[in-house]
């Protein structure tokens, strides 16, 4: 019997062990994914993670694990849809499932004792995503978080995930953060042409945001996201100097500039 019809599917990376989910089902409104979703398991093993991810009565599952040691296990076919993202958006689309492929990064995660990610997993992550990359037309803007898409409900794969490694190495869009300084900023209560432009700044990257002009709660929790991946030094939800100008350098480095 063959590998395909022992398991369902052969692996579209190939270097990947099939080990398929049962959660899972058509993408809906688009026929290949057009993003990238990293998160981590945050669990505290490896294997308690894939035996989760391939549960039915988890209702949970990603196109693909990392094991901390960068084997790779693919649960999904790139051309269905896994169960991932939850309730999610990012730049007006709230099905994130039908549009991404999922990775799962096994990891403690803040739970169990955040700590750096392994190198040798780092290294699996990007020669992954370079090869989805290949196959789909992705935009690097479009390789997000987790916490990207569901601010505040989630946070990770968190702000110790070396988004800089993956981006030198072509995944992902990535500036070099503005230098720390003092923690003043635009804060919750303040209101005007300043928070606006905040606001519409993360919009326009692809954020859930409304642009109203006031630094309400749902703006601090959206900071923190943005800080998480591209600011990580600070993740207070405070938009300081440095978050701002971290956020004009990335909005300019997008391919409509």
């Amino acid at each position: 019997m063959s590998a395909a019809a022992e398991t369902g599917f052969r692996p579209d990376f190939p270097a990947a062990v099939v080990r398929p989910s049962p959660n899972r089902g058509p993408r809906r409104g688009i026929a290949a994914p057009d993003m990238i979703v990293l998160h981590y398991t945050g669990m505290k093993s490896g294997q308690a993670a894939e035996e989760r991810l391939r549960d039915p009565a988890a209702e949970v599952s990603s196109h693909y694990l990392v094991h901390e040691d960068g084997r790779v296990v693919q649960m999904v076919p790139e051309r269905e849809r896994a169960w991932h993202a939850g309730k999610s958006f990012w730049a007006g689309e709230t099905d994130i499932n039908s549009r991404s492929v999922g990775i799962e990064i096994v990891h403690p995660g803040h739970e169990f004792g955040y700590r750096a990610f392994r190198g040798r997993q780092i290294e699996a992550v990007i020669t992954l995503c370079r090869d989805i990359l290949g196959r789909h037309a992705i935009r690097p803007e479009r390789v997000l978080a987790h916490s990207d898409v569901a601010p505040g409900r989630k946070i990770d794969p968190g702000e110790k995930f070396p988004w800089k490694r993956l981006a030198e190495a072509g995944v992902g869009l990535f500036v070099p953060p503005v230098r720390v300084g003092v923690p003043q900023g635009l804060a919750a209560g303040d209101e005007g042409e300043a928070v606006l432009a905040l606001q519409e700044g993360l919009a326009r990257y692809g954020y859930e945001i409304e642009a109203s002009g006031r630094f309400d709660a749902r703006t601090g929790i959206v900071v923190a996201a943005f800080q998480r991946h591209f600011r990580p030094r600070r993740v207070d939800g405070i938009a300081d100097r440095s978050t701002v100008e971290t956020l004009r350098r990335l909005l300019a480095a997008l391919p409509d500039g």
